[in-house]
This record gives C-alpha cells, structure tokens and sequence, in this order.
C-alpha cells in the first residue's frame, strides 16, 4: 500500500474520532483510539515506536519515539494543543529523516473542525 492511500484511511480514520469525541482530550486518547481504529481496518499500527538519531558515528538509540508508526511507512504525529506552530511540522520533517520515511501526518485533535488540524509533512515524496 502506498502512503498516500495509507494517509487517505488515518484522516478518515481521525474524522471519525474527532466526531465521536470532540476536541480537548489528552493526546494519548487520541492516540489509542486512532492506533485501534487503523488496526480495525487491519493496517500495523506501532505506537510509542523509539526511533534511533545517528550523530557522527554515535547511534542514540533514543532519538524520538513515534506516536504512530503505520503500515512501516507513515509516522503519525498526535497533538491535543491550542494550535500548531511552524515548528512543528519541522519537527515531524526531521523525525522523518531520522526513520528515512517520506510522509507523516501530525494531526491536532484540539480544533473545531478536524480538517483544520491535519498537515501533510513529506520528506522527498
């Protein structure tokens, strides 16, 4: 499955779970059940995922950990905050580098309309 279609099925998936739930929960329930909905619909679903960061020659084994690790090829980035910021997105950019993936979705469940709280991050797509 490509990541575009993988992409389509956790927006599909995070409407359904900003209708069902509104906005201002804690991001780890947004998080459970986004990781239960996509399992639902028979994608792997990793959460928590540690991702390595390579310095010089040094591997630090903690570099981040990935809220959503989909399908081994989508990183999903959960927020539950007033609004995002530009840093945000850069900050999902370089998870993206640090995992050689080439598309994440950080996603703010904390806005009206969820449409509103969904960006694209892709890193040489």
């Amino acid at each position: 499955m490509h990541e575009n279609e993988i992409a389509k099925i956790v927006v599909d998936c995070a409407f359904k779970i900003h209708t069902a739930l509104g906005p201002g929960l804690l991001e780890s329930v947004y998080q459970a059940a986004l990781g239960y909905e996509l399992k639902k619909r028979g994608l792997r679903v990793l959460t928590e995922q540690p991702i390595p960061a390579v310095y010089e020659d040094v591997r630090l084994e903690l570099g981040f950990r990935a809220d959503l690790l989909v399908e081994n090829k989508l990183i999903v980035e959960i927020k539950s905050i007033e609004c995002l910021a530009p840093i945000h997105g850069k900050i999902l950019l370089t998870y993206l580098r640090l995992a050689d993936k080439k598309l994440g979705l950080l996603i703010n469940f904390n806005v009206e309309l969820i449409k509103d709280g969904i960006r694209r991050v892709v890193n040489n797509l």
